[in-house]
C-alpha cells in the first residue's frame, strides 16, 4: 500500500503548491522546517539559498532533528549542496542509531554559497517536528586550505579575514598577479678579470617572472671565455627549443643560445672584452638554474728576468696583458731607475704585448760620506773608505780633551736602508762632551799650607779671568762645557747706590763692556796659552738680591768656545755637598799680604765649614748666611779670597771619579782672612737646577 501511495505522489508531484526558495544574503541566521516545533506539513519543499562574501564559507549545524526514516532517505530528507555537488543528506530521528541524522556534525560550505532543501513526501504517519539549524560565514584560511598550487603564494601567504595576500623575501618584487616573486637583476656588472656569475638563489630554484640581466666589461685587449659549471638546470620543452626558461649571450656581433634543458653548454670563447648575459623566466617551475665561472684574457709578454741581485712577483709561467710584476731588489741594495732609486718598481704587460718597462737594475745601498762629528774623528774599516751596505765606521772623540756621551761604542753601520745605524743611537750621531776636572798638571794634597802659593802652571785649567778690553783684571770665573763660564752675579754689575738696592738693566755690565781670557796664569803678562774670549749674553740669577748677596752667581754664555788643552779645560758641577771638614781650594788673582795684587795665579788651600758655625760667626754683624751659601776657611784666620778673586773657582776633588768639581764661587766676607770671619762662597750645589737649566747642561 505505501509504494501505491508513493508511486501516486511521484506522479503528480508537479501538483505540489508548497514548494518555494528563500534566498539568505546574511552573515548569520537561522533555519527551521516548515511549522517548527509542530510537525511539518506533508508533501513540502522549502528551498534555502544561502550567499555569503567572497573570502567567507558557511558552515551549518543543527540543534534538533526529527524527521520520517526511510531507506537512503526517499521519503523526508534535508540535502546540503553547492552548485556543484551534494555536501549531504540527512533524514529519521536523532534519537535513533540506524539512520542518517546529523547529531553533532558541522558541514562546511568550500566556497561563499550553500543550498539547504527540505523535502517531505506526501504522508506523515506520525508527530515528526522537523529540525532546527544554524548558519553562519567564517573566514576561510587561504594561506593552509588553497588547494590550487597556481594561486598560490611564491614566498609568503598571509591571511586576514575576507582574503589573503602575497609577500616576497628581501630582494624580490611581487609581479604583477600579486602572487609570484620575481627579482630586479637587470644591473649586474662585473668589471674584474675573473668571476662567478648564478642565477639568483642558485642552488635554489630560481624565481619566477624575472628576467636578469649581466655584464661582463673589461678594458679593451681582453677576451673573455665562460665555463657552465655544476648543476645546470634550466626549464625547458621536449619539442620546442627552450620556450619558456632560457640563457642567451651576447659578445660583439655573435649571439649564443638560447640554452636550457640539463646539460650544460659547452666552455665558450667570445672573442670579446664585453659580454652581455640575459637570462629569463616564465611564472612557472622550480628548477634550480645555472653556475658559470669567467676569465679574461690576452696577449701574452715575454718572461721578464729579475736584475742581478734582485727578483720579481709573482713568479708565473705566462703572463698576459694587464699581468703586473713588482721589481725588488736582495736586502741591501735599491732598484735603479733612470738614476733615481726606489724600494720597488712595477711593470705592467700591455695589451700589444709588451712590457711597459725595461727591466731595472739594482744597487748596492751607499749610506754616502759619513756626517762629521765635532770633537771627533771618523775611522773606516776598510782600506777604500766605502761607504756601501755592511760598511763600517767608528766615530772616536778627540782625546785627552773629549769623550763621547754615555760612554757609548761610536761602530756605525751602513744599513739596507742607505743609513748608517748605531746599535744604541740609531740614525742619531754620537755626541762628544769636553773632559772636565781632570787637569794633566795634577796637585799633591800632602799638607795645608799657612798662606796663598803659587798655582803650578796648568793644574787649573778651569779658571777664568774677566777683564776690561783694557787687559784690566775685575773678577774670576770657571768654564763649564765649553760655552759658559759661572761667576758671581755681583762681578757685572757696577757699584749700587746704597739707598737704592734694586738691580736695573742699565746697572749691569754689556757683553762688550769685557772679555773672557783662558788659559791665564800671569795676571798681566802674557801667556802663550792664553785664549780671549767674546761674550754672547749675561744670565743672573732670577733671585739675586744685591745687598745681601743671596744666590750670587751668574752665567756668562761665550760668543764663541775655547780650544780646549792641557791649559784650557772645564771643571765638572757637583754630583752631591760636600760635607764639613773637606778641603777646598780657591784659586784666584786677588790682592795678598799687603793689598797687593800677585804676579800669577794663586790658590790656597781651606776646609769646608759647618754652616751653624758660620752663620753664628757673622751674627753680631747682623749678617745672614742663607742656604744658598757654603763657607769655608780656618777659625784663626790668615787665609781667605780677597779683592779680586769674586767669582773664582772653589773646588774640591772626588777621589772615587778621580775628578775635580766645582763647589762654590768667592762671593763676599768681612775683610779677608780675619779670625772668625769666614769666607763666604756661593754654594753651587743649591744652584744646579738652575745652571743646567739655562746650559741645557747634563752631567
Amino acid at each position: 500500500m505505501r509504494w501505491l501511495l508513493l508511486c501516486h505522489a511521484l506522479c503528480f508531484s508537479f501538483l505540489k503548491a508548497s514548494a518555494h526558495t528563500v534566498e539568505l544574503n546574511n552573515m548569520f541566521g537561522q533555519i527551521q522546517s516548515p511549522g517548527y516545533p509542530d510537525s511539518y506539513p506533508s508533501d513540502s519543499e522549502v528551498t534555502w539559498n544561502i550567499t555569503v562574501p567572497e573570502g567567507f564559507r558557511i558552515k551549518l549545524y543543527f540543534m534538533h532533528f526529527n524527521l520520517e526514516s526511510s531507506y537512503l532517505c526517499e521519503y523526508d530528507y534535508v540535502k546540503v549542496e553547492t552548485e556543484e555537488q551534494v555536501l549531504a543528506t540527512f533524514c529519521g530521528q536523532e534519537t535513533t542509531d540506524t539512520e542518517q541524522t546529523p547529531g553533532q556534525e558541522v558541514v562546511f560550505s568550500p566556497g561563499s554559497f550553500m543550498s539547504i532543501t527540505f523535502r517531505s513526501d506526501f504522508s506523515n504517519e506520525e508527530r515528526f517536528t522537523g529540525f532546527d539549524a544554524h548558519y553562519m560565514a567564517v573566514d576561510v584560511d587561504e594561506c593552509t586550505e588553497r588547494e590550487d598550487e597556481e594561486l598560490s603564494c611564491d614566498h609568503y601567504c598571509h591571511n586576514y579575514i575576507g582574503g589573503y595576500y602575497c609577500s616576497c623575501r628581501f630582494g624580490y618584487l611581487l609581479h604583477t598577479d600579486n602572487r609570484t616573486c620575481r627579482v630586479e637583476c637587470s644591473d649586474n656588472l662585473f668589471t674584474q678579470r675573473t668571476g662567478v656569475i648564478t642565477s639568483p638563489d642558485f642552488p635554489n630554484p630560481y624565481p619566477k617572472s624575472s628576467e636578469c640581466f649581466y655584464t661582463i666589461e673589461l678594458e679593451e685587449g681582453f677576451m673573455v671565455s665562460l665555463q657552465f659549471e655544476d648543476i645546470f638546470d634550466i626549464e625547458d620543452h621536449p619539442e620546442v627549443s627552450c620556450p619558456y626558461d632560457y640563457i642567451k649571450i651576447k659578445a660583439g656581433p655573435n649571439v649564443f643560445g638560447p640554452f636550457c634543458g640539463e646539460r650544460a653548454p659547452e666552455p665558450i670563447n667570445t672573442q670579446s672584452h664585453s659580454v652581455q648575459i640575459l637570462f629569463r623566466s616564465d611564472n612557472s617551475g622550480e628548477n634550480r638554474g645555472w653556475r658559470l665561472s669567467y676569465r679574461a684574457t690576452g696577449n701574452e709578454c715575454p718572461e721578464p728576468q729579475p736584475p742581478v741581485h734582485g727578483k720579481i712577483e709573482p713568479l708565473q709561467t705566462t703572463y698576459s696583458f694587464k699581468d703586473q710584476v713588482l721589481i725588488s731588489c736582495d736586502t741591501g741594495y735599491k732598484v735603479l731607475k733612470d738614476n733615481v732609486e726606489m724600494d720597488t718598481f712595477q711593470i705592467e704587460c700591455l695589451k700589444d704585448g709588451t712590457w711597459s718597462n725595461r727591466i731595472p737594475t739594482c744597487k748596492i745601498a751607499d749610506c754616502g760620506a759619513p756626517a762629521e762629528l765635532k770633537h771627533g774623528l771618523i775611522t773606516f774599516s776598510t782600506r777604500n773608505n766605502l761607504t756601501t751596505y755592511k760598511s763600517e765606521i767608528q766615530y772616536s772623540c778627540q782625546q785627552p780633551y773629549y769623550q763621547m756621551l754615555r760612554n757609548i761604542t761610536g761602530i756605525y753601520t751602513c744599513s739596507a736602508q742607505g743609513v748608517w745605524m748605531n746599535e744604541v743611537l740609531g740614525r742619531s750621531q754620537p755626541t762628544c762632551l769636553p773632559v772636565c776636572g781632570v787637569p794633566k798638571f795634577s796637585r799633591k794634597l800632602i799638607a795645608r799650607i799657612f798662606n796663598g802659593r803659587p798655582v803650578q802652571k796648568g793644574s787649573t785649567p778651569w779658571i777664568a779671568m774677566l777683564s776690561h778690553p783694557n787687559e784690566q783684571p775685575f773678577c774670576g770665573g770657571s768654564l763649564l762645557g765649553t760655552s759658559w763660564i759661572v761667576t758671581a752675579a755681583h762681578c757685572l754689575h757696577q757699584s749700587l747706590d746704597p739707598d737704592y738696592l734694586a738691580l736695573q738693566d742699565s746697572d749691569l755690565l754689556r757683553p762688550s763692556d769685557f772679555k773672557i781670557i783662558m788659559g791665564k796664569h800671569w795676571r798681566r803678562q802674557s801667556d802663550e796659552n792664553e785664549q780671549h774670549l767674546g761674550v754672547k749674553r749675561i744670565f743672573l740669577h732670577p733671585l739675586y738680591n744685591p745687598s745681601t748677596f743671596e744666590n750670587d752667581v751668574a752665567l756668562v754664555e761665550l760668543l764663541e768656545s775655547p780650544v780646549l788643552s792641557d791649559f784650557v779645560m772645564p771643571i765638572c758641577l757637583p754630583e752631591g755637598p760636600p760635607e764639613e771638614g773637606d778641603v777646598v781650594i780657591v784659586s784666584g788673582w786677588g790682592k795678598q799680604f799687603l793689598q797687593r795684587f800677585p804676579q800669577t795665579l794663586m790658590e790656597i788651600e781651606i776646609p769646608i765649614v759647618d754652616h751653624r758655625t758660620c752663620q753664628e760667626a757673622y751674627a753680631p754683624l747682623k749678617k745672614k748666611v742663607t742656604r744658598d751659601m757654603i763657607c769655608a776657611g780656618e777659625k784663626e784666620g790668615g787665609k781667605d779670597a780677597c779683592a779680586g778673586d769674586s767669582g773664582g773657582p772653589m773646588v774640591t776633588l772626588d777621589k772615587e771619579r778621580g775628578q775635580w768639581y766645582l763647589v762654590g764661587t768667592v762671593s763676599w766676607g768681612d775683610d779677608c782672612g780675619k779670625k772668625d770671619r769666614y769666607g763666604v762662597y756661593s754654594y753651587i750645589y743649591h744652584n744646579k737646577d738652575w745652571i743646567q737649566r739655562v746650559t741645557r747642561m747634563m752631567n
